[in-house]
């Protein structure tokens, strides 16, 4: 996914807590129902990504199709996805999984996707959450798939380490760079926060690369599909001290140790809460 620069989003709280369903003829228009109706499963209108959203759809069913078969679904499988936008991928995952849940913060691609199920055997298999992903509260799931846009990467990866009960796997493409540092090793240029909190949680495997000609419109850099599977049993870490620790040393990232410990807040700040913790 492209960078673009992150907008302010309004509160979804109201959105986020009630799911769409075909039945709710008010989120649909009834012409676009009735023309609907007519289509096979699958099929779909060209409909206008926004780009301030950090929409680029897939186009590419070879693509669609390795990432599907990558999340290694069952039958009995819940699945969470992330951003449908207009059901390229949803489609595959209802025919391979016992339901979907997606969650999609643009009201126009909530109704595309609905659209793309009305009438067919995947309707009731099919529940959609209009809102903010990071806002809203994710429901229990098996595995979770996302083309995910480049503004909620950082968020929505902490947010899935954080997530209990424990999931499967997650298969999430990301922009190329943001991707690598999942997995970058001490000592590499991309090495980061992100790099020691996400290999402490768990296990990230590079699955592939898509190029930027795989997406409506083409975004400017290239994109990864990786997968994340949380540790079970997770480390005996308490993770908001530990990640506060990785977070002091990370901004100041070319300094030594010594250096970033011994400068005079670092020092205030660690006396603080050391008179905290014995009070």
């Amino acid at each position: 996914m492209p960078k673009n620069k992150r907008i302010r989003r309004s509160d979804p709280t109201a959105a986020s807590s009630a799911p769409y369903s075909l039945s709710d003829k008010s989120s649909i228009n009834n012409n676009d129902a009735s023309s609907s109706r007519n289509k096979p499963e699958g099929a779909s209108n060209l409909v206008a990504p926004n780009t301030s959203l950090g929409q680029h759809f897939l186009k590419n069913p070879a693509v669609v199709t390795a990432i599907v078969a990558k999340a290694g679904l069952k039958s009995t499988d819940t699945v969470l996805e992330i951003g449908p936008g207009t059901g390229n991928m949803t489609i595959p995952l209802l025919q391979q999984s016992k339901n979907v849940v997606a969650i999609e913060y643009d009201t126009r691609m909530v109704r595309e996707v609905l659209k793309r199920v009305e009438g067919t055997s995947s309707e009731r298999k099919l529940k959609v959450i209009q809102g903010d992903a990071i806002k809203t509260r994710f429901p229990f799931f098996d595995v979770c798939v996302a083309n995910v846009p480049y503004q909620i990467s950082s968020a929505l990866v902490f947010k899935l380490l954080s997530h209990r009960p424990m999931f499967r796997c997650a298969v999430m493409m990301f922009q190329e760079e943001f991707a690598l540092r999942l997995t970058a090793r001490p000592g590499e240029a991309l090495y980061c926060r992100l790099s020691v909190n996400c290999q402490l949680l768990a296990k990230v495997d590079q699955l592939m690369k898509v190029g930027r000609n795989n997406f409506r419109p083409p975004p400017k850099v290239e994109s990864r599909v990786v997968r994340i599977e949380l540790r079970n049993p997770p480390p005996p870490v308490n993770f908001t001290e530990w990640d506060g620790m990785i977070r002091l040393l990370f901004n100041r990232k070319n300094k030594t140790l010594r250096s970033v410990l011994l400068t005079k807040p670092t020092i205030k700040m660690l006396n603080e809460n050391m008179r905290t913790q014995r009070a």
